[in-house]
Formats: structure tokens, sequence, C-alpha cells
């Protein structure tokens, strides 16, 4: 594996050329179809996984349906829980959006680094209590918000999240079915497309190629701020 590939995380970007050059031999490539499953909920694993290319999805089964917590792409990571906790049972399963490329590093490898730089720990452990953070509001989300406000505050993370400027706004760069959505918010596909239509006739956003332009996330913001207690 190229070295220079890893100062796309975080967590890499201020170390030296040698010490990349080192983590990179530790490193194993895997590519990923779409659609395949890379672990599931209840597993045991040890492994560390950094996107090269791709989308993830980190999600449960919560019987009837999946809920979607998280979607990583490239420069992004999952599976630390597994480094950082001595229990090696997933918390949650991970299955590829589109065709992907990871980086799998085992914990065997990666804990003598993490004592020789402390601080790739401190930049994992600091995105690690972000999501957490994330995670909470989401529970809150699904429970005590409509389906259209959930929808909203959605669409604002996914633009924080992945959005790319553009002459209409913000472009929401993934390519998500409106399954992917509804798994997101905890609804059926055909809320989120009645609410999609909504929101594309109110001229809040826009639907070109399978992405989702949010041309006013002031407005979007508004809804939200004019519902909060």
């Amino acid at each position: 594996m190229n070295p220079q590939l890893l100062r796309d995380f975080p967590f890499f970007e201020h170390l030296d050329d040698e010490h990349l050059a080192d983590i990179s031999k530790l490193c194993s490539k895997r590519n990923y179809i779409k659609g395949e499953s890379i672990f599931f909920e209840g597993e045991e694993g040890d492994e560390l996984y950094l996107v090269i290319s791709g989308v993830i999805q980190i999600y449960q089964d919560n019987h009837s349906r999946d809920v979607i917590f998280s979607i990583f792409r490239e420069g992004d990571f999952f599976g630390e829980m597994a480094l950082l906790q001595n229990e090696r049972v997933r918390s949650a399963s991970a299955r590829t959006i589109e065709k992907s490329t990871l980086c799998i590093l085992k914990k065997r490898d990666f804990i003598p680094l993490l004592k020789s730089k402390p601080e790739i720990l401190i930049g994992i452990l600091e995105t690690t209590l972000d999501r957490l953070r994330d995670a909470n509001k989401l529970i809150t989300d699904l429970t005590i918000l409509d389906v259209r406000t959930r929808i909203i505050r959605m669409l604002l993370r996914l633009a924080e999240q992945h959005g790319v400027p553009s002459a209409e706004g913000v472009l929401i760069n993934l390519k998500l079915t409106h399954q992917h959505l509804a798994d997101m918010t905890g609804t059926a596909r055909e809320t989120v497309t009645k609410s999609l239509i909504e929101l594309q006739n109110e001229q809040l956003i826009r639907i070109d190629q399978k992405k989702i332009i949010v041309c006013n996330t002031d407005t979007l913001r508004n809804i939200l701020d004019a519902i909060r207690p």
C-alpha cells in the first residue's frame, strides 16, 4: 500500500514518511463489491478499517428493517471500538453502498504503534466521542421528532458531513436511495419519497442524478429552530 494514502486520515497526517512507511507495511488492502457485508453485529473482530475509496454504511438490523447510524467514505475510519475495548464483539454491522477499497489494521499490530505515538490514539478518541454524540442526537431524533423534521435534520447533517458547494447550494455528494434515507430516519421509503417531493416543490432541495442539492440551508435550519421548545 502506498504510504502517502495514509495522510488522508487525520490521525496520521502529522507523521513523517518513515512512520507512514512502517504503518503501511502493517496494512492489508481488500476490495469489496457494492452491497457486500464487511462484518456483522455480534461477531468477534479486532480490526480497524480505513476507507481508501467507496462508501460504507454502519447499521443495526432492527428486526423488520435496518437502522443506519453512519455513512463513511474516503478518509474515514470505522471499527475502532474493537481496538479500544477488551471485548471484541461488534456493536453494529458494516456494508458497502458502493464498490469500496479498505485498508485493514489488526489490533495486535496497531497497539504497539499507539504506545509509541499516543497522539494517534488521542485523534481516534476525539473522533469516537464526536460519533457518540451524533449517535445520541440520532436516538433523540428518532424518539421525539416527527418524520418531516427528522428528514430535514438528516439532510442538514449529510450536507455538513458530505456536502460540496454548488451553484444552487450544497450538493450532498453521495448517491443514496430513498431506502437508505428511510433507514437513516426510521421511517418508510414511501414517506421519504413524499417528503422529498414536498421539499422540492418548496424549492428547498433539488435532486439531480440521484444526488440531493440543499438549495437553502438557512431556511431548513430556521424550520428546525421554530420547533424547538
